[in-house]
């Protein structure tokens, strides 16, 4: 089923984002959280995608253990990172034999270790180089990535909004913010989207906020402002780890409860893969 369907009928939901797993001991924790969460009738589940091929192929193998589980609907990412047309178009093939109907298409971020990566020089510059191809498929449902803080490379939110406008007319047809800790910064988000006359579904990516060290490097390289208030609360816990858990996941159920009583019914979690963390997030909200 097409994820831009199942948004229209269910009022309310959410999906959780996994990654793939590198050995035998990360696929029984993607078995074991997929366990743990199924119960809460996801919207969908997406696998993200790292560069090159072998991480390509890792999220390949993970997209048919997650088909494997009945009723699910599985959204695989998909980057411009070393892939061509050809080969975008292998992936896509053997997407649509396993029954799978959409995709998250992103530009991705460069190969760890590579400070001069040059984008210029893939076949497909930018996510909308990639909706454009996929789109032409005339088969896949198409989710794309905004920025409520505005992508890291962008010079203006103003100039964010066009490279949004631009994927959607591509054929996007709906989106998935990156994470966001202050709901002030989603909200001004749709606010500009709508003065752009953009009517997609856009979905508030959650984090929860356990690790703040680990919290703090996310954000660097992806302008994500983390609240003043709520470092200065996390770090009076950084000598106790569980401590610093337990105010971090605190906040993520106060920062939900928040964009469900302004009417963001949808919510899409970052998991990490942890479950115990999701289940206490979920059981704590109505939804």
């Amino acid at each position: 089923m097409k994820i831009i369907d199942i948004l229209k009928e269910r009022e309310k939901g959410v999906s959780f984002e996994f990654f793939p797993p590198k050995n035998e001991v990360g696929k029984e924790s993607l078995i074991n959280t997929l366990e743990a969460l199924k119960d809460f009738k996801p919207l969908y589940v997406s696998m993200t995608c790292g560069a090159g091929g072998a991480t390509q192929k890792r999220t390949q193998e993970a997209v048919r253990l997650l088909l494997k589980t009945k009723d699910l609907v599985v959204m695989p990412h998909l980057t411009c990172i070393d892939i061509n047309e050809s080969g975008l178009k292998g992936i896509l093939d053997e997407y649509k034999n396993c029954g799978v109907e959409n995709i998250m298409a992103l530009r991705g971020d460069p190969p760890q270790g590579e400070v001069d990566f040059d984008f210029r020089k893939q076949k497909f510059f930018c996510a909308r180089d990639l909706v454009r191809v996929i789109n032409k498929e005339n088969f896949f449902c198409i989710g794309v990535a905004v920025y409520p803080e505005g992508h890291i490379e962008t010079s203006s939110l103003q100039e964010d909004l066009e490279y949004t406008k631009e994927k959607i007319a591509a054929g996007a047809d709906f989106a998935v913010t990156q994470m966001f800790f202050d709901n002030v910064y989603y909200y001004k988000l749709l606010e500009r989207m709508k003065k752009g006359n953009i009517g997609i579904p856009v979905l508030p990516g959650i984090l929860p906020l356990t690790n703040l060290k680990k919290v703090r490097q996310f954000a660097s390289i992806c302008r994500a402002t983390i609240p003043k208030t709520i470092q200065e609360t996390m770090d009076r816990f950084s000598q106790s780890p569980e401590d610093q858990k337990k105010a971090g996941i605190e906040f993520t159920i106060k920062q939900c409860r928040d964009l469900i009583k302004n009417g963001a019914n949808q919510l899409h979690f970052f998991t990490l893969n942890k479950p115990e963390i999701m289940r206490t997030i979920l059981d704590a909200l109505p939804i």
